[in-house]
């Protein structure tokens, strides 16, 4: 049986992963919310591939420091909602290790990346609009910090840790 696939995401600071979280759990529907609020850097790695993976993380992240994102705006998904994200530091990370990794991507991943984090998803249409409307109205943008990387087993369900790379340079 292969191994589970792992998704790779962004540790944020325990104040903005507080809201955006909050934001997650008031919106999403209940039954589907089986993770907390999440910046996917890559939705599928090989899970045959841990170790090596892991190595690679700590090698980058060793060297990088906190990263400043811009929560700047919303993004109506048809279905749902999101936080669109500007983070051209975190970008220029996620594409090197794109390059680094790129026998390993799946369509999905080797795509361009759109930072965001969704709040609201699979809902009926009309409600994601009324959702995007309401939020536009007074939304302000504010900054969050990317504290490091979370690397997760993806078993069908609720993620399971699998390992934590902070930001120490």
């Amino acid at each position: 049986m292969p191994a589970a696939p792992l998704v790779l995401a962004l540790r944020f600071d325990l104040g903005s992963f507080a809201r955006l979280d909050a934001l997650r759990r008031a919106h999403f529907p209940p039954e589907r919310n089986q993770v907390p609020a999440h910046l996917t850097l890559f939705h599928a790695l090989p899970g045959e591939a841990l170790e090596e993976i892991a190595t690679h993380l700590r090698e980058a992240c060793a060297a990088l420091p906190v990263q400043v994102l811009k929560m700047a705006g919303l993004r109506f998904l048809g279905r749902g909602v999101a936080l669109e994200i500007e983070a051209p530091g975190l970008a220029q990370i996620r594409a090197g290790l794109a390059r680094r990794w790129a026998d390993w991507l799946t369509p999905q991943d080797a795509q361009r990346w759109r930072p965001h984090v969704t709040i609201q998803n699979k809902v009926a249409p009309e409600t994601a609009r009324a959702l995007h409307d309401a939020m536009t109205l007074d939304f302000t943008r504010w900054e969050a910090r990317g504290e490091g990387l979370l690397l997760w087993h993806y078993r069908g369900g609720p993620w399971e840790a699998a390992a934590e790379f902070p930001f120490a340079g």
